[in-house]
């Protein structure tokens, strides 16, 4: 079954069959010729790869992200960003990985933060002498900050599989997610000085307040948000419905930036990215299901764990497995596959499950962007009118980055659980 299931798979991503196509026939392939169970196995599986509660506050993230981003809020969030960072050497690399990390904590949705914020960063960036490898690496990269940084609906699966609490999970999202977003940051200003880019102009005071008073609603969002999540008001699911209904009252009725009409054309485009997002998530779920079923991704991670003598040698195996597996499948098949099988083991090792949490989000969240199924690849290449080889070139050099980041998450496990063990005392 393992022979005809990649090979079927490797032939059709060679032949530049779309993605869920691939994943999905060559499962229904491999069920046909070598396995006893009915093929049309395959249609439960697909709706069983969607049938989870947690992806419920999917659609209503994507669909809050795209008024955003049409409405004036996620332009009004850049231009408070860009005034504040452009100052700086590489201030324009700058405003698009902070904005990413603030749009990501408003969308919860990485390839939405790559459509609202990249779609309106890229024509800047070239216009101002990044280079185009740069400009597209950083555009796809930097939306993958959305993953980590809460509310993160991988978060809200993770928690949902091994009952660690989401409100933790949440917390140490932020510590991991700004740590993640400064080594980003840490490269951009080292391009920027290498290539001497120049500095932007530094704004007055009248400036300062007049862009802030214009953002104010926009900078809102958060703090309804993640405020009503954190005080126990809401549910993160609920939240993915307010940041609609606040999205929408902003949009139409503060900075009159959105119509009905508009509004009726973004629900249709936001099913339709959904549409296509779900599709995907039902074929990457059953590939992952016949995976498991063939036990696969249980024998290779039992093979390269029981060489582990140490939790860091085990962190550090958990690296490689996710690392591997974000390359094929999306966030939340890897963690179906995976996670009942690692949770145990690091339990047994003494690893604290909000930081396994946080650590296997960020493996997922480089996912996002490494060749070949990186989701964050493709929407980039549409948002930025590239192609998809000129965007695996240009995030190179952030995967490198991102994996030193992985390192400093892994290995300082109190950038995790600092604040969850301020809130939540002994987590």
């Amino acid at each position: 079954m393992v022979p005809i299931l990649f090979g079927s798979l490797t032939i059709m991503l060679l032949g530049a069959t779309p993605i869920f196509l691939a994943l999905g026939l060559s499962t229904l392939l491999a069920l046909v010729l070598a396995s006893p169970l009915e093929p049309t196995i395959v249609v439960q599986r697909l709706f069983g790869g969607i049938d989870k509660f947690a992806l419920m506050s999917m659609p209503f993230f994507v669909l809050a992200a795209n008024i955003m981003s049409a409405g004036g809020i996620a332009d009004r969030i850049l231009r408070w960003v860009r005034l504040f960072a452009g100052r700086l050497r590489g201030g324009d690399a700058f405003t698009t990985e902070l904005a990413c990390m603030f749009f990501g904590a408003l969308s919860g949705s990485s390839p939405a933060t790559v459509a609202g914020i990249g779609g309106m960063m890229y024509p800047v960036l070239r216009e101002n002498n990044y280079g185009e490898d740069f400009s597209l690496g950083l555009v796809a990269a930097s939306g993958s900050v959305a993953l980590i940084i809460p509310p993160s609906i991988t978060l809200i699966v993770y928690g949902a599989a091994t009952g660690t609490s989401v409100g933790a999970l949440f917390i140490g999202g932020i510590g991991a997610g700004i740590m993640y977003g400064l080594v980003f940051l840490a490269y951009c200003y080292y391009y920027a000085v290498k290539n001497k880019l120049p500095r932007g102009p530094k704004p007055s005071f009248r400036e300062i307040v007049a862009v802030t008073k214009e953002a104010i609603w926009a900078l809102g969002v958060p703090i309804i948000i993640l405020g009503g999540i954190y005080a126990g008001v809401f549910t993160p699911t609920e939240a993915a419905g307010v940041s609609v209904v606040y999205a929408i009252f902003v949009s139409m009725f503060i900075y009159k930036e959105l119509t009905w009409k508009q509004l009726l054309d973004i629900c249709k485009s936001s099913a339709k990215t959904i549409g296509e997002i779900m599709v995907l998530v039902a074929c990457a779920a059953t590939f992952g299901w016949l995976l498991t079923i063939g036990q696969i991704p249980q024998k290779v991670a039992t093979s390269m764990l029981q060489y582990s003598s140490s939790p860091g040698i085990f962190l550090l195996m958990v690296n490689i497995i996710l690392l591997i597996a974000g390359m094929f499948i999306e966030g939340t098949a890897a963690i179906t596959i995976l996670v009942p099988i690692l949770y145990p083991l690091s339990v047994q090792m003494g690893i604290n499950p909000v930081h396994l949490g946080v650590l296997i989000i960020s493996n997922l969240s480089v996912g996002m962007f490494t060749p070949p199924f990186g989701l964050n690849l493709f929407v980039g290449s549409q948002v930025c009118d590239a192609s998809v080889v000129s965007v695996i070139r240009g995030v190179m050099p952030f995967i490198l980055i991102s994996l030193i980041a992985l390192a400093i998450i892994t290995y300082f496990p109190g950038i995790t659980l600092f604040l969850p063990r301020m809130v939540y005392g002994g987590v």
